[in-house]
């Protein structure tokens, strides 16, 4: 299971969308799942999604792999990092969304 919190518009796939609240969801996974995999069997549009993701607080590309216990970050397309040539991408080598 890992712990998803969602912003902005993405919200909506959660319980609370309460822009003054938590939108977090937890999320069965199994080996081998990827970011984009969990978002996909959400039912989360890929257009929507922005490069803005954090797994375990480290920016991160689609392709990365979750575990068990992970914390997952993942903001829309129209809330994009302003400095985000700051942040070293982790699994960037497989991803090239920016």
């Amino acid at each position: 299971m890992i712990e998803m919190h969602l912003y902005g518009k993405l919200r909506r796939f959660a319980r609370d969308q309460d822009p003054t609240g938590y939108s977090i969801i937890h999320v069965p996974v199994q080996e081998g799942d990827t970011i984009q995999g969990v978002l996909e069997h959400l039912g989360v549009p890929m257009e929507e999604v922005g490069s803005n993701i954090f797994l375990n607080w480290q920016y991160s590309a689609l392709t990365r792999k979750v575990e068990d216990g992970d914390r997952l970050a993942v903001f829309p397309d129209d809330m994009q990092l302003l400095y985000k040539w700051y942040f070293v991408k982790v699994g960037r080598e497989e991803d090239d969304r920016g």
